[in-house]
C-alpha cells in the first residue's frame, strides 16, 4: 500500500482542504497518517475523522515581540527530529503541507529523508510558514493567479482549493432539524473562523433583537465563546464549532457573515452562497485576509465590511443590502471558472509519489 503524510495546522483552514483530498487519496489507496501540533485544533477535527494521528512540538511564527520567540526555536528543533523518526520508521512515499507553523519541522524532516512534498498555498500572498518551506518542496499550489507572482516559476501551480465534497450535499431540512428553525424567516449564518471572533461576536449579539425582527440567526462563534445568557433566544442558536453537520447548515442560510480566510471564501463561492466578508484587521493579521476579500469583492462574489469599521449600525445596513441584492451575488458566482482542485492535487501527489515531479 502506498503512503502518505499530511500535514498542516494552526486554524481549521489548515485542516480542511486535507480533509477535502482524503477520500480520493483512499480510493487511489494511499494509507495515510496526519502529522500536526500536540494540542492544536487539528488534532480533534482530524481524530474525528478516523485519520492516524501524531502530534509533534511546534513553534508559532510570530511577527511581533514576544518571549516565546526565543524559546520555540528549539521546541521546532524537538519537532523536526519527531518527525524525521516517524518518516523514517514509516517511509512514506509522499507529503502533503496545508502549510501552518507545524508544517515546517514535518516539510524539513520530509525532504531530509529525501520524501517529495507538495504544499498548497490558500492566500493570496504566502504566509511564512510556506515561505520557509519553499526550498523543500517540489510544487506549491495556490488559490488565486495573483499568488504565482509570489512563487517560483518551477515551483508554483494553480489548483484552486480542494473543497469538501460533502459540503454539497446538505439539505436545509437537515439544517432545520439540527438547529431546531423553521422555514418562516430567513437565516443568516455567522461564522468567524474556527477560533472565533470576540469582535465580531459581539456586534452581532449587539444587534440580535433588530436581526431578529426579521430572520433567524446561526452564530458559529469559535471555542469558548458561548454566551450563556443567549441560549434560549426563539431564533437564535450559537454553537462553539459545527463539524458534520456544516453541510446542512449551509445549506440552510440564505446568507453568510464570515471572515475572509481563503478556504473559508472558496467553500463560499462553490455553495454559491451570498456573503458578507469581515477580514482580519491588519493590525491584527499580516493582511492576508484583505488582500482575499478585496479580490472576491472586485469579482462581485462578496460583500465586504473592513473590522475597523465594523459596528452595529454598519452591520445592520450592509447585512440588509446583502439580502436585497443576494440574486446579484448568486449570479456572479455562478459564472466563476472552478477547477478541479480534488483532481489537480491527487495527480500531482501521484507523480510525485512515483518520482515524476
Amino acid at each position: 500500500m502506498k503512503k502518505i503524510i499530511l500535514t498542516g495546522g494552526g486554524s481549521a483552514g489548515h485542516v480542511t482542504p486535507n480533509l477535502a483530498l482524503v477520500p480520493g487519496l483512499k480510493e487511489l489507496g494511499y494509507e495515510i497518517k496526519y502529522i500536526g501540533s500536540l494540542d492544536g485544533i487539528e488534532k480533534q477535527i482530524i481524530e474525528d475523522a478516523g485519520i492516524d494521528y501524531v502530534g509533534v512540538p511546534s513553534g508559532k511564527l510570530r511577527r511581533y515581540f514576544s518571549w516565546k520567540n526565543f524559546t520555540d526555536p528549539f521546541r521546532v528543533q524537538k519537532g523536526y527530529r519527531q518527525a524525521k523518526k516517524i518518516i523514517k520508521e514509516w517511509k512514506p512515499d509522499v507529503v502533503f503541507s496545508k502549510g501552518g507553523f507545524v508544517s515546517v519541522p514535518v516539510v524539513r524532516a520530509a525532504a531530509r529523508k529525501k520524501v517529495p512534498v507538495i504544499s498548497h498555498e490558500s492566500d493570496m500572498t504566502p504566509g511564512l510558514a510556506n515561505k520557509l518551506n519553499t526550498a523543500w518542496v517540489k510544487k506549491i499550489c495556490c488559490n488565486f493567479p495573483e499568488t504565482l507572482n509570489y512563487l517560483p516559476k518551477s515551483k508554483g501551480v494553480l489548483t484552486g482549493c480542494p473543497i469538501r465534497r460533502e459540503l454539497l450535499t446538505g439539505t436545509a431540512t437537515a439544517g432545520r432539524v439540527f438547529t431546531g428553525l423553521t422555514a418562516v424567516k430567513p437565516v443568516i449564518l455567522f461564522i468567524g473562523g474556527s477560533l472565533g471572533s470576540q469582535h465580531i461576536n459581539e456586534v452581532a449579539r449587539e444587534i440580535l433583537p433588530q436581526l431578529l425582527e426579521k430572520y433567524q440567526v446561526v452564530h458559529i462563534c469559535g471555542k469558548g465563546n458561548i454566551d450563556e445568557h443567549k441560549t434560549d433566544i426563539p431564533g437564535y442558536v450559537q454553537y462553539e464549532y459545527v463539524s458534520e453537520e456544516l453541510k446542512d447548515v449551509f445549506a440552510m442560510a440564505d446568507i453568510v457573515v464570515s471572515r475572509a480566510g481563503a478556504n473559508a471564501i472558496c467553500e463560499l463561492l462553490e455553495l454559491r452562497k451570498p456573503n458578507l466578508l469581515i477580514p482580519l484587521s491588519a493590525a491584527a493579521s499580516r493582511g492576508d485576509q484583505i488582500l482575499n476579500a478585496n479580490s472576491f469583492k472586485k469579482q462581485g462574489f462578496s460583500a465586504v465590511l473592513p473590522e475597523e469599521e465594523l459596528t452595529g449600525e454598519r452591520l445592520l445596513s450592509e447585512i440588509e443590502s446583502l439580502y436585497e441584492n443576494r440574486a446579484q451575488y448568486v449570479e456572479a458566482m455562478e459564472k466563476a471558472d472552478q477547477g478541479d482542485a480534488v483532481g489537480t492535487i491527487l495527480k500531482m501527489i501521484e507523480e510525485a509519489a512515483v518520482g515524476r515531479l
